[in-house]
């Protein structure tokens, strides 16, 4: 396979490679010490040299081939000290970088130093270089022979399709590259028909590729519905922020039904409507491998949201199904909560942004109420208004189906009223550690089933609501999960729960606290002073708090002094403290200290 402008590389990888071991045998000869003779015969020898190369590089009528065929020839009878060495890491430590520098002087572009210190490693992030499509060849020059790299992220450098012509020639030769990300390149219908031709082939190893924000339209459409119909290696595909109508949800709709490997589908914000998501539903029916759907942003009302509750009454694979901002009310959701009533897969649900009210979220969870056979673990409604009705339902709910998380929006009345307080979740916890003398490891351990350290949210929930001896309402445990699981993974990673203990030091400490007499103490830990200066000592003396000096910003100011003390190491005292002088004094000292040490220091 051969790379469009790049015919005129002499001999390409396969020479470059055959070439190392001469140049090494040169490098160990250049460190000898050279005689007399040998320094008059250098520049001559220097100019044979170049004349030399330059014969070679003039009189080759080959081009560059980067396959397989050039790299047996290239390792075929090689006397190189290559060969005591591991070829792979052979190549991506010299020739690759020799081969890369080579494209880039051909090109004409600058080499991107990240890549050349990165060309050993699985991962490569070239988001946002501004490669543009001379850049983007000369990378896919280098990556054709690559057997380290496996995910290649490329968006936003401005490729166009002459770029996504030139990965998609490399890819065919490559066979390691399994994740792909050339979003926001605009590669057009030409980009489109150079990746669809690919996939078609089923010639390369990719099962992940992003291709989000390239203007692809209806005939780009075309190009990846018959690829993706015969195609078996694509597991995530990524079409958002692209221009697919009515009709591209025709066609996507008609490569589901006969697609067998697709498992990750994101169609969001394009413009299927009302038409191309019935005609999405149609092909979702008899599709068996798609487990997440995203949907959202596509204006597909009511009548879309109906043909997804047909899906969802027959489709027993669809795990995550996305429809948020889509212009469905409170009869869409009812028509969507049919489906609902009898699907047994559908874990997690997202609606947010659609102009639902109570009587929308209170049909939703009801509808998970009356299916017993429900796997819905989350419901996302962020933007509705709930009342206190809903509330009361939700917590009702809880008690049957504890793994059920209902993401709402504000409470009505909670807006003026002040809500409930509800103590700290990992305070009531570590009570529960203290009274039966357990870690925090422990604890975590006996609800790991399975033992990898990992557990899911769902399954989180349900042990916590159903432990008999910590008493935690659906509140406290949604602030639990949120402090175990931050990125929402959907798993909770208890190896960094002893993080979120209460810390060994008060978090706060304003002099607002000290003056209140509300600080905590802790074991080991005493303040000084109000500053943020903490003194460690093994007793915590009432002298020390109650010390007006200690409170007042007066007693902060310069004047200090570190004092050993007997208790304990140093700690910050003033001048005037210990010499039983009343406190106006004490702090007239200070005052003079102070400007008498600003006078010596000016």
């Amino acid at each position: 396979m051969k790379l469009e402008g790049v015919a005129d590389i002499p001999e390409g990888c396969a020479a470059i490679q055959r070439d190392l071991g001469e140049e090494k045998q040169m490098e160990k000869q250049m460190d000898l010490p050279l005689t007399g003779a040998d320094m008059e015969n250098e520049p001559e020898k220097n100019e044979a040299d170049q004349n030399e190369v330059t014969s070679e590089i003039s009189e080759s009528p080959e081009s560059v081939s980067l396959g397989d065929a050039s790299a047996e020839k290239a390792t075929e009878g090689s006397d190189t000290d290559l060969e005591v060495e591991d070829p792979q890491k052979a190549f991506v430590g010299t020739t690759g970088t020799r081969l890369y520098l080579e494209a880039c002087k051909l090109m004409e572009v600058v080499p991107v130093s990240y890549f050349i210190q990165n060309m050993a490693k699985s991962y490569i992030d070239l988001n946002h270089y501004g490669l543009g499509p001379k850049g983007v060849k000369a990378i896919a020059i280098t990556l054709m022979s690559n057997e380290t790299v496996t995910h290649l992220e490329l968006e936003d450098n401005c490729m166009l399709a002459e770029g996504a012509i030139c990965i998609a020639e490399m890819l065919q030769e490559n066979c390691t590259l399994q994740e792909l990300n050339i979003s926001n390149n605009h590669l057009d219908t030409a980009g489109a028909k150079a990746i669809a031709n690919l996939l078609l082939d089923n010639a390369s190893f990719l099962h992940t590729i992003l291709l989000s924000g390239n203007n692809f339209g209806e005939e780009s459409a075309l190009y990846f519905s018959e690829a993706l119909m015969k195609n078996f290696q694509v597991k995530e595909l990524d079409l958002s922020h692209n221009e697919f109508s009515e009709k591209g949800g025709h066609l996507l709709g008609e490569m589901l039904g006969s697609n067998s490997k697709l498992e990750i589908l994101d169609l969001s914000w394009n413009y299927l409507r009302r038409k191309g998501a019935v005609a999405l539903g149609k092909g979702l029916r008899g599709n068996s491998a798609l487990k997440i759907l995203n949907l959202s942003w596509n204006g597909i009302g009511n009548e879309g949201a109906n043909a997804l509750a047909d899906v969802l009454k027959v489709n027993d694979v669809l795990v995550h199904l996305d429809i948020s901002n889509n212009q469905i009310d409170n009869e869409g959701a009812k028509k969507l909560c049919r489906g609902l009533e009898a699907n047994e897969k559908l874990r997690i649900l997202k609606m947010a942004g659609n102009t639902l009210t109570t009587e929308g979220a209170t049909a939703l969870v009801l509808s998970i109420r009356k299916n017993s056979k429900s796997m819905m673990e989350e419901i996302n409604i962020s933007n509705v208004l709930v009342n206190k009705t809903f509330i009361k339902l939700l917590d009702l709910m809880y008690q049957i189906r504890p793994e059920l998380n209902v993401i709402y929006g504000e409470v009505e009345g909670y807006i003026i009223a002040k809500p409930e307080q509800h103590p700290n979740p990992m305070k009531i916890i570590q009570n529960y550690l203290k009274e039966h003398n357990l870690q925090l490891w422990d604890f975590f351990r006996k609800i790991d089933e399975e033992g990898n350290m990992k557990i899911p949210v769902a399954a989180f929930r349900r042990a916590m609501m159903q432990h008999p001896s910590i008493p935690m309402d659906r509140i406290q445990i949604g602030e639990l999960v949120h402090k175990l699981d931050r990125n929402r993974t959907g798993v909770v990673d208890y190896r960094a729960a002893p993080s979120l203990a209460l810390p060994p030091f008060p978090p706060s400490r304003g002099r607002s606290a000290l003056t209140s007499g509300s600080f905590p103490t802790f074991p080991g830990w005493s303040f000084a002073s109000g500053r943020k200066n903490c003194a460690h000592t093994d007793t915590h003396t009432p002298r020390e708090t109650k010390n007006p000096e200690h409170k007042t910003k007066k007693g902060l100011r310069a004047g200090k002094r570190l004092v050993e003390t007997p208790e304990g190491p140093a700690r910050p005292r003033t001048a005037a403290e210990g010499t039983g002088l009343p406190r106006a004094q004490r702090h007239d000292i200070v005052r003079r200290s102070g400007k008498a040490t600003m006078r010596a220091a000016l």
